[in-house]
């Protein structure tokens, strides 16, 4: 076999190993589902309709949901990475790391199938929040197929960014706990963001913040894109924060990766 198809295999391998994982140990899966969802019920049938009347002064709970939608998602894909953070630094505190090490198998596959898993269960994530969601009334009925394919992909696009950068805070992390809570503002950041007011409603000290960080062009991007907003400028910034996370995480997480002396 060439060296391609040896590390394809191998990476194979690290996925199925951490899809066992999840099915399991499901209650870490379950507490990360079960978060959004909760927020989604909380804010349409609790704070839906003070919500609505503050966006557009009128009481419209199922307006609100269209809104809102696309920044639980977001916030769903938030969630998923921290249990990444925890299974990495787990298997760099407790031996199975160094066992790998002296293998004969790519370098570079454990982290991938780490990576992978976390995406597969992410888009599972977001497929059941979003029948949540559409249970309780959301609907995209102007989407076009193309848009619905661009939003999947920028969902994907997201999970991967995402992951990568749990993975270094996993490799950095001393311990699960840390790990815990070295990802959490990976779910914060989107409360500060147009997930649930729009960025001009903001006090104007305040809207900076929420402006300028990925979160917010992302979910712009995702609501344009699923209940037809305008877009404008969000969408190549969504792609482009994507992109650079992405990046970061990956070249970060290698670094610390071999250098590892655990």
């Amino acid at each position: 076999m060439s060296g391609t198809s040896l590390a394809v295999r191998d990476c194979a391998t690290m996925l199925r190993r951490n899809l066992l994982h999840a099915r399991r140990y499901p209650s870490l899966t379950l507490n990360i589902l079960l978060t959004p969802i909760v927020l989604l019920l909380l804010f349409v049938y609790v704070f839906g309709d003070v919500m609505s009347a503050g966006i557009d002064g009128e009481a419209d709970r199922s307006a609100y949901i269209g809104y809102l939608v696309p920044g639980i998602l977001l916030m769903t894909i938030g969630a998923t990475p921290a249990g990444t953070a925890i299974s990495v630094t787990m298997d760099m505190t407790e031996g199975i790391m160094a066992r790998f090490r002296t293998m004969a198998i790519h370098r570079r596959a454990v982290l991938v199938g780490h990576v992978l898993g976390s995406v597969l269960q992410t888009v599972i994530g977001v497929l059941v929040v979003g029948t949540v969601a559409v249970a309780i009334g959301f609907r995209s009925t102007d989407a076009t197929a193309l848009e619905w394919l661009a939003a999947f992909g920028l969902t994907v696009l997201v999970a991967l960014a995402l992951t990568w950068i749990a993975v270094g805070l996993g490799l950095a992390s001393p311990n699960p706990e840390a790990a815990s809570n070295n990802a959490m503002p990976l779910f914060v950041l989107p409360f500060i963001s147009s997930a649930f007011v729009p960025v001009d409603a903001m006090p104007g000290w305040f809207r900076p913040v929420a402006e300028y960080q990925p979160f917010t062009p992302i979910i712009e991007t995702l609501r344009g894109l699923l209940i037809g907003t305008g877009i404008g400028h969000n969408g190549w910034l969504a792609v482009a924060w994507c992109l650079a996370l992405a990046a970061l995480g990956y070249f970060w997480s290698r670094a610390l990766f071999n250098r590892d002396p655990r």
